[in-house]
């Protein structure tokens, strides 16, 4: 992996969904972004739609990053197949190890876990604490009713247009990834830090 290198990070669900679309998209955008010559660093398990996209970045020669907690190393299967996988001490630490080494967000579908870890990355853009582009992956309008809540935050004040305007939101992964390279800068000369802009 070189330096130069674009590193996605990757949020989604440790199970496959009900719908088989979901795990479709997953494995196109570790495809899509690998075709691009990006790298990947995500949760680091092997199951569900973290698995899938994992595979298949990894399989269409991107270098792939895991980061996982110790304790959800059995729950969520640690990936063993990555070019690397690292065991934390606690989801705090696997955040920011995956943030750190991020030049963009994106989320797929998941549960409890991935919309966290979308909130924590947005609110941290609003706040300026970084300038990365972050995206929303809604295959087969899985988001819909959560974009509508963000819209009713906005019409109810909580939230302002240039807040949500920040979520780039696709229903393609092609698409998606080709926004996203518009948004990204010049590639950095050396590891992401959160405190660039």
């Amino acid at each position: 992996m070189t330096s130069a290198a674009v590193t996605l990070c990757v949020f989604c669900g440790s199970r496959p969904g009900a719908n088989a679309a979901y795990a479709q998209a997953a494995q196109a955008l570790g495809q899509g972004l690998a075709a691009r010559g990006w790298n990947l660093v995500y949760g680091g398990g092997k199951v569900g739609l973290m698995g899938t996209v994992a595979d298949a970045a990894k399989a269409g020669g991107a270098h792939v990053t895991g980061v996982i907690p110790e304790s959800l190393l059995q729950r969520e299967v640690g990936h063993h197949g990555l070019d690397e996988l690292r065991v934390v001490p606690s989801m705090h630490v696997r955040k920011q190890q995956m943030a750190e080494r991020a030049d963009a967000f994106v989320a797929l579908p998941g549960g409890l876990g991935t919309l966290e870890e979308l909130f924590e990355v947005w609110t941290w853009r609003q706040l300026g604490y970084h300038q990365r582009p972050l995206a929303l992956l809604n295959t087969e309008g899985y988001y819909d009713r959560l974009l509508a809540f963000i819209a009713d935050s906005v019409n109810g004040g909580f939230v302002t247009e240039a807040q949500a305007a920040l979520l780039v939101v696709e229903r393609e992964p092609q698409a998606l990834l080709q926004r996203l390279a518009k948004l990204l800068p010049a590639p950095p000369s050396g590891p992401a830090d959160l405190a660039r802009t």
